[in-house]
Formats: C-alpha cells, structure tokens, sequence
C-alpha cells in the first residue's frame, strides 16, 4: 500500500483492529439482514424479541432490564418494542411487584416468530464464523473479553 496523508500509527489499514472490526461487522450484518428478512424482522427488532423471549421464562421483564441484556439504548428500544407491541409480537402490561414499571411479554405469536427467525440466524452465524474453524472458541472469548471492557 502507498504512503498516505493520514495521521496514522499503522503502515496498513488492515493493521487497524478497530478498522478491521468495522468492515467484519458490517459484512456480518448485511448476512444477518438477509437471513431475517423472510421473517419481516429488522436486527435490532430480532435481538430485543429474542432476548425477551429469553429472559421471560424467568419472569417480568422490565423495558430496562431487557436494554441491558441487549446492550440497547433505552430510548430506541422503546420505539423499537413499540413496534413489536403494533404488530402483536410483544405485549406490556401492569408489571406484578412495581407499580411505576410494565412487564414485557412475549405473545404466542411472537413467541413463535423468535424461534423460527433463530434457526436461520444460527445458521447465518455458523456460515459466517466457518472460516475461523477451530478458533471459533477463542474468538468468541476475545468478544467477551472485549464487551466487559466496556
């Protein structure tokens, strides 16, 4: 690669992990988008209804609680399980012991959506991360390692 005009530390850009998680990333979500987009479900859409889905069968769900599970910015994932609630995905009612707060639920409907949309976004994850084979582990414990340190 030729010289360049940029303040940089790195004699490549492929030397740059954060340039290098840029363009990952956004490959990884453009599969992503196209394994959802028969299931009507945007990404953030997907990961706020799966995480719901999850974190359900241990009780009420606060809009709070669910943000940071998803690592989601409270205010966009109130628009966004606005959305679900519109489409019959996603319920909130009276929350049991906090009278100020709503529990989200799950419907049946959205229940189901969840787990179909799942399957075809594993299979897109287990596609993509081939590539790394036997490191696959290891990866996903540098993503941890990476996510804590925030």
């Amino acid at each position: 690669m030729t010289p360049s005009e940029l303040a940089t530390g790195f004699d490549d850009a492929d030397e740059s992990p954060g340039f290098l998680l840029w363009q990952v990333t956004n490959r990884w979500q453009a599969a992503i988008r196209a394994s959802l987009k028969p299931h009507g479900l945007t990404h953030v859409q997907f990961v706020l209804l799966a995480a719901l889905t999850w974190l359900g069968s241990d009780g009420p769900v606060t809009q709070k609680a669910l943000a940071d599970h998803a690592a989601t910015d409270p205010m966009m994932t109130s628009q966004v399980l606005r959305v679900l609630e519109e489409r019959g995905l996603v319920e909130r009612r009276p929350h049991p012991q906090d009278g100020r707060a709503r529990a989200l639920v799950v419907t049946p409907e959205g229940r189901q959506l969840a787990n179909r949309a799942v399957v075809d976004v594993e299979a897109c994850d287990a596609d993509f991360f081939a590539a790394l084979g036997s490191q696959t582990a290891a990866f996903a414990a540098a993503l941890r390692q990476l996510k804590g340190a925030g």
